[in-house]
């Protein structure tokens, strides 16, 4: 279930096949049991628009979840760009060869920072985070060496600009960890497949109007393919871009 969430587009055409099969099967047990009279059907009306509101409710909450999510992952990019731009500077309080290998190191592991947010699949990131983390245990060498030969409180702020390097990369990894989960997926799904049904079954036959019957399973998909789409960090059209990460590591590669 995890993984077909990162492929929206197959999310929306399964959800366009389940909601209109839903519907039609509604349609078939109305032509099975008969339409309903006057009175079921003012108790069948309040039920339908129950569970249509029930379903707006959770679409919506499910909606505000994801792009809370994209915002936050939008954030930590941000983030992560002005710390290591923030600790490429301080490396120059560090003696000569230690700041130069700092600050090389440094450039080394921007590279590897845009390949994670550039990278399509989950599956090709193996090297990617393997790199990360040889490099993040050799950034922390190179500053642990001269603050454990120099401990002074100008050395002390590489340490904590490194530290807050390090860091940034892990509540990075933590949001993108973080999806909407599985258990509200299922929710939205039986209320949809619900609602369709009634539909259906409460679908007034008129010649000409068979189309409307998909109308509602149309829109609900358009909206699950939308918050799959936002909550999907590599799988989606809608993705963080490495805006801030990119023009750091022009700037630092020009220097």
């Amino acid at each position: 279930m995890k993984n077909l969430m990162n492929f929206p587009f197959v999310v929306f055409a399964l959800s366009v096949l389940l909601l209109g099969l839903a519907a039609r099967f509604g349609l078939f047990i109305q032509k099975r049991r008969g339409a309903l009279d006057e009175q079921e059907r003012e108790d069948f009306d309040v039920i339908l628009a129950a569970t249509l509101t029930l379903l707006g409710l959770i679409i919506g909450f499910s909606f505000s979840m994801a792009i809370s999510r994209y915002d936050q992952r939008k954030n930590y990019e941000e983030e992560e760009a002005n710390a290591i731009g923030t600790e490429y500077l301080r490396a120059g309080l560090l003696p000569a060869a230690d700041a130069a290998k700092v600050r090389g190191l440094l450039i080394s592991y921007l590279d590897q920072r845009l390949l994670f947010y550039r990278t399509r699949f989950a599956s090709q990131l193996v090297p990617v985070n393997a790199a990360t983390d040889q490099l993040e245990a050799e950034l922390w060498s190179a500053v642990q060496a001269p603050a454990a030969a120099q401990p002074t409180p100008i050395v002390a702020l590489a340490i904590s600009g490194m530290n807050d390097v390090l860091n940034s990369q892990g509540y990075t990894q933590s949001a993108w960890w973080n999806r909407i989960p599985v258990a509200a997926w299922g929710l939205m799904a039986a209320i949809a497949i619900c609602s369709n049904l009634l539909i259906g079954f409460g679908f007034r036959r008129v010649k000409g109007n068979s189309l409307l019957l998909i109308v509602l399973p149309l829109i609900v998909s358009i909206s699950f393919l939308l918050i799959a789409d936002i909550d999907s960090p590599r799988g989606g059209i809608i993705r963080v871009r490495p805006k801030n990460l990119t023009a750091l590591s022009q700037s630092l590669h020009k220097q």
